[in-house]
């Protein structure tokens, strides 16, 4: 099954600061951020469409892989930048077939997702925070406290990194 999905998160930006050298990441950020990142690297007025298109419909996995831009706007965007995307540090397997994912933030904080079983279909949980302000004592992450809001990478990282997606 593919899956067209657009999500546009409240309150959550992506801040790009184009004389760092380290390199942007491409998931989460929005059409008008792409569209900016585009004028900086001077590629063409119409990439930013092209580039939106592979990532939020077409869900890539590689900038190289986007063969609608020039090798030379390929190179341009891989020199700059990176997709933002990385695989679960682990995955625990409940007995009722829920699967727990954990991934690590950039700011090094541990955060949790949870694909659960339901007859024909899958629930996907996914941490939109690190950490929680409820402080219920049976709960780690409420344990815890509050740490800090993920970015759109961090949380669409958590949807397109496990290997149930295509399924």
């Amino acid at each position: 099954k593919k899956y067209l999905f657009f999500i546009n998160f409240v309150g959550v930006t992506t801040i790009w600061n184009m004389t760092s050298t380290a390199k942007k990441r491409l998931y989460g950020a929005s059409p008008d951020e792409i569209k900016r990142l585009c004028q900086e690297l001077q590629l063409p007025s119409f990439a930013y469409k092209q580039i939106v298109k592979w990532l939020y419909s077409r869900f890539v996995t590689d900038i190289e892989a986007m063969t609608d831009l020039s090798k030379v706007a390929r190179q341009r965007l891989a020199e700059h930048c990176e997709l933002g995307l990385s695989a679960p540090l682990k995955v625990s397997v409940s007995s009722d077939g829920t699967k727990k994912y954990l991934f690590r933030t950039l700011e090094g904080e541990y955060i949790e997702s949870a694909l659960i079983p339901d007859g024909e279909r899958m629930t996907l949980c996914v941490s939109s925070q690190a950490g929680c302000k409820m402080g219920c004592k049976f709960c780690a992450t409420g344990r815890m406290g509050f740490r800090h809001q993920l970015s759109a990478n961090e949380i669409i990282n958590q949807i397109l990194s496990i290997p149930e997606r295509d399924k």
